[in-house]
């Protein structure tokens, strides 16, 4: 990149002078344009040099004002004007103005030509963008040389390092230190230090694509460091720093450092694809594990040797955790998002969770973007290790786990019930009004079956089922629901129910023979007996709605 500065320090333009404070000469020029047209600043592209004789303002040089003020905002880099032809000399009110706005004012002499200035200033930006074109180049053949070899991303970070003689770091979408190139070996300090002073000082940093920073380094200076993204995802890029970029050596340029972020890309795409085709060999095997063990009088299998390969240790701990990520009003229309944002909380799992809990397998479950951890060992608090792991992603990305656990077992034939338990308990999470982060199975019997359905099905299940004794109002029919319910409850049992209810067993035998004739079925049949047990407990909770 040349700036303004560099030019005017070259020998052969030692005589164009720079009116305003050198300061502000620090900006980068990437062509020149001759041009006398007022308006011309709708019509050039950003950092432009402008040469120009102002021939239209000889009578008036306060119109250069404006003028100047709409190439600061085309963000021109400077511009300058000949002297001797049509103004002897520049006002220097307009010299003060540019000052003020920051914008480059340089005088040309008589004796040069714009055309030949314009000429001379091209080639030259014309030699560096070659020389820097060459080697981005090179540096593109020795990327394809890496790529050819298969090489680790670890490596490929530290040849660059070696390359450009700079450090340089690959952070995860999360700010953690994939690779790092070896001039951290050599300080006191590692990357990590320099990676948690960025985000201590700079929250939102990710949130450009091509950004720079300024940090202390170990001796409390200012440290310059320069951020680029490299996109795998859309929605969640990796990050690459290179510290000290002033100290690159030339012609080192941005499209080699855009080149190196191509080849990240691809490199971390095709890692990720292998461990998707890995994902799913995993996904399979606990799909086929979860419905054989659903399927009846199946003949055993040794799931800890089918397993193996997925994780599967010997223990009598068996436990399933049910994880997703939560979604916000919006998100949960955005598909590929949801995809990306899977796809990194399993990174973050895979990473942080074995460090907390010995012996753990995590599956993606198919067709989804769920997950099953399959825990193997006995955990103390691990409703608090599962929040911690949650709340820590959330404080690096707008990304909240939550969790849904299944009971414990002793057996690898029974993963498949705490499978179903953890799955059943997260679709209770999606029901509750007050947000958690985990939940446990609850199991809630057989009127659990009914929950989902129809209020008005329920209510014509318990009217023809126990007609008038369904939701009774006269005090006669409530004593004999009571009755009936009391008798039910005792397994039919006349003196038992008699006992409970201070009656008479002869009061009990005549109120039961009364319901027989009442609801016109035998009471004791086992069929009739679930139906209106069934039907006094949905009739009892349907009639508090």
């Amino acid at each position: 990149m040349t700036t303004l500065e560099d030019l005017l320090k070259i020998p052969r333009f030692s005589d164009l002078k720079l009116l305003t404070h050198p300061a502000h000469a620090n900006t980068i020029v990437e062509s020149i344009e001759i041009s006398e047209t007022p308006d011309v600043a709708n019509f050039i592209p950003k950092k432009i040099f402008l040469l120009t004789t102002a021939m239209i303002y000889k009578d008036n040089q306060k119109g250069l004002i404006p003028l100047i003020d709409s190439l600061k905002e085309q963000e021109a880099c400077g511009m300058g004007i000949k002297v001797g032809r049509f103004i002897d000399r520049i006002d220097p009110d307009v010299v003060e103005y540019a000052n003020k706005v920051q914008f480059p004012i340089v005088q040309i002499p008589s004796t040069q030509p714009l055309g030949a200035v314009l000429h001379q200033l091209l080639n030259y930006l014309w030699d560096t963008k070659t020389e820097q074109l060459s080697f981005a180049l090179d540096i593109q053949k020795r990327f394809s040389d890496l790529l050819i070899h298969d090489v680790s991303v670890a490596r490929f970070i530290a040849d660059f390092g070696k390359m450009i003689n700079s450090p340089v770091i690959l952070l995860s979408p999360y700010r953690k230190v994939i690779a790092h190139s070896k001039h951290f070996t050599q300080t006191s300090k590692p990357a990590e230090y320099y990676v948690e002073q960025l985000v201590s000082k700079y929250e939102h940093w990710g949130e450009d694509e091509n950004v720079s920073f300024v940090i202390d380094d170990l001796n409390q200076t200012p440290l310059q460091i320069a951020g680029f993204t490299v996109t795998v995802n859309s929605y969640f890029p990796h990050y690459l720093l290179i510290l000290n970029p002033e100290q690159v050596p030339y012609p080192m340029s941005e499209f080699a450092v855009e080149q190196a972020c191509l080849v990240l890309s691809f490199m971390l795409y095709k890692n990720q694809k292998i461990q998707e085709s890995l994902g799913f060999l995993k996904s399979d095997f606990l799909g086929q594990m979860i419905e054989y063990q659903q399927t009846p009088h199946q003949t055993p299998r040794d799931w800890l040797d089918l397993g193996a390969n997925y994780g599967l240790k010997k223990s009598n701990h068996y436990q399933i955790v049910y994880a997703a990520c939560s979604q916000t009003s919006s998100t949960i229309t955005k598909i590929k998002y949801q995809q990306e944002e899977s796809n990194v909380a399993l990174q973050w799992l895979q990473e942080t969770l074995p460090l907390r809990i010995k012996h753990i397998s995590i599956f993606e479950i198919k067709n989804t973007n769920h997950f099953a951890i399959l825990i193997q060992s006995k955990v103390d608090n691990l409703d608090k290790i599962l929040e911690e792991v949650s709340q820590e992603l959330s404080a690096k990305l707008p990304i909240t786990l939550t969790f849904a656990i299944g009971n414990l077992y002793e057996t690898t034939e029974q993963i498949a019930n705490s499978f179903i338990e953890a799955k059943t308990a997260y679709e209770e999470m999606q029901t509750l009004t007050e947000e958690a982060l985990t939940h446990h199975y609850h199991p809630k019997g057989m009127k659990s079956l009914f929950e989902k359905m129809n209020l008005e099905d329920i209510h014509y299940f318990c009217e023809t089922t126990l007609k008038e004794l369904a939701y009774p109002v006269e005090d006669s029919y409530i004593e004999l629901r009571k009755t009936l319910q009391c008798y039910l409850s005792f397994q039919c049992e006349i003196s038992k129910t008699a006992k409970e209810m201070y009656l008479h067993r002869n009061t009990i035998k005549y109120r039961i023979d009364h319901c027989a004739k009442l609801l016109g079925k035998n009471i004791q049949d086992p069929t009739n007996s679930l139906n209106l047990r069934l039907a006094l407990e949905l009739s009892e909770r349907s009639n508090q709605h």
